[in-house]
């Protein structure tokens, strides 16, 4: 993986030659010949040939447009792949429209139309292959390490057995007045210069002062507190994160995982830690690799796709439907029509999910409970529950990216702190944004019975795919249809 100036003079080179190379093929008169053929289409775009004078010019202008609008991408800086292939597509067909438009005004020599689609696709591909080509980490490396947590001691330890750059690590202060993250019962303030207070675990003092790693010697410098992690995973162009948090349950814990996921950079725990975190299959060691993501990218990106059209789908054919509901919910009890409520989402964080409401609206509980025993559902309710209408409103929520149509049930945020004392591996299922309907929901599996439910949860996550999402929304309609059926013949 290059870094430094070598990853800024392969970005910047590779792209001003991938656009000369894609711009003289698209030129040639066969491959207009042949993409004319293939794609009718292209007719009636003007097959002209550059040469000359006018060519150069075509080069000059390609390479400044589509080089000048990538510019930002030739900072080295972690990213996902994901990430960084919509991002160099998104910038490579805003400089298309550029010199589209620099044609159009006849403010130069301009390419032709076939020559410009045909550039602009074969850059659309082969650009984005090459930044992640020189962004790629070598197989078994993990590149600049950074550690992050509250335990000195287990910063020390961890330190001592990671084989490759440790940049320094971050840990909680408190500037000014404000504390960023520590209990007053386990530290010692000491002054700073700039009039704040460092605070001192026990043995966090020793970290300035040296370590041994593998025969060499060197200060663990100290590079701020948990509040700069993304500023430091950008500006250090981090590649491994290794968490030392005295507990795997803290905010601060789940919000670094975040972080590193949101960045693409790779994150370690301690193994005292695997029950809390999704972790890679057959790792052995003391510091374990978390599965950020579990989803394969190619899958990812079918899946979200499918998620657009699903709930796009979903809201305009039900939207007649979604109109009677509401007015049988007036009419049927006083209140709101919709049920707001915060679900816990991905690495801990919230969303606002909105049903159809089917309980009157005094006398909420966190306590999981089954249909049956809840006698707060009303008439129109107990319909809706048992067809599964009143999840309409959560299309929407699809629709924005907040839920998928299949994954782990968006738990009540209030009732998660219960549902983990019953089950201490719980949190697992944060590594999977949560879903309209998955292999629990399919199974009739709720939250009333949290262990298995969890257990449908963590298998629907080790055997995740695109296909597997279908088969499951499949059964899921198919479910729907035999409960609406029975409902009819009473």
């Amino acid at each position: 993986m290059l870094t430094g100036w070598r990853y800024r003079f392969a970005s910047a080179t590779g792209t001003a030659c991938l656009v000369v190379a894609a711009v003289l093929a698209a030129n040639h008169p066969s491959s207009q010949s042949a993409f004319t053929t293939v794609v009718p289409l292209f007719d009636r775009l003007d097959p002209t040939v550059l040469s000359g004078s006018s060519l150069r010019w075509a080069l000059t202008l390609s390479v400044i447009a589509i080089a000048g609008v990538v510019w930002p991408l030739y900072k080295p800086r972690p990213r996902r792949i994901l990430d960084t292939v919509f991002l160099v597509q998104k910038r490579v067909i805003v400089g298309g429209f550029a010199l589209a438009t620099l044609g159009y005004f006849k403010w130069s020599h301009r390419l032709p139309r076939a020559t410009l689609v045909m550039s602009i696709g074969l850059l659309v591909v082969a650009l984005p292959a090459w930044f992640l080509l020189i962004r790629a980490r070598p197989t078994g490396t993990d590149g600049r390490t950074l550690l992050v947590g509250d335990d000195p001691e287990q910063i020390k330890r961890v330190a001592s057995t990671v084989d490759t750059l440790v940049l320094g690590y971050l840990c909680p202060t408190i500037a000014g007045s404000r504390a960023e993250s520590a209990s007053p019962s386990d530290t010692t303030g000491e002054a700073v210069a700039d009039g704040g207070i460092e605070l001192r675990h026990d043995g966090l003092a020793d970290l300035e002062s040296g370590f041994d790693r593998s025969g060499l010697s060197g200060s663990l410098s100290r590079l701020g507190g948990l509040s700069r992690l993304e500023d430091v995973l950008v500006e250090y162009d981090v590649d491994t994160v290794v968490l030392a948090f005295r507990q795997a349950d803290r905010a601060e814990f789940f919000g670094a995982l975040d972080a590193c996921h949101e960045h693409g950079v790779d994150a370690k725990v301690h193994r005292e830690y695997a029950d809390s975190v999704l972790v890679s299959e057959g790792d052995v060691g003391e510091l374990v690799d978390v599965d950020l993501e579990p989803w394969d990218p190619l899958d990812h990106l079918f899946k979200r796709l499918f998620d657009i059209v699903f709930a796009t789908a979903g809201l305009l054919a039900f939207a007649p439907l979604m109109l009677v509901i509401a007015a049988a919910i007036k009419l049927d009890s006083p209140g709101p029509v919709f049920y707001n409520q915060h679900r816990t989402a991905g690495f801990g964080d919230t969303f606002p999910v909105y049903k159809f409401r089917s309980m009157r609206p005094e006398g909420a509980d966190a306590t999981p409970t089954d249909d049956a025993e809840n006698d707060r559902i009303t008439r129109v309710g107990r319909v809706l529950r048992k067809t599964h209408l009143d999840e309409l409103p959560q299309l929407w929520s699809i629709f924005v990216g907040d839920m998928s149509v299949v994954g782990p049930r968006a738990a009540w945020t209030e009732e998660e702190v219960l549902l983990e004392k019953d089950t201490p591996s719980w949190r697992k299922r944060w590594f999977v944004k949560p879903g309209l309907t998955g292999l629990a929901q399919i199974h009739d599996a709720n939250s009333t019975d949290p262990n298995t439910k969890l257990r449908y949860d963590l298998e629907y996550i080790r055997r995740q795919s695109f296909w597997f999402d279908l088969k499951i929304v499949i059964r899921q309609i198919w479910t729907v249809v035999v409960d609406i059926r029975k409902i009819v013949r009473r």
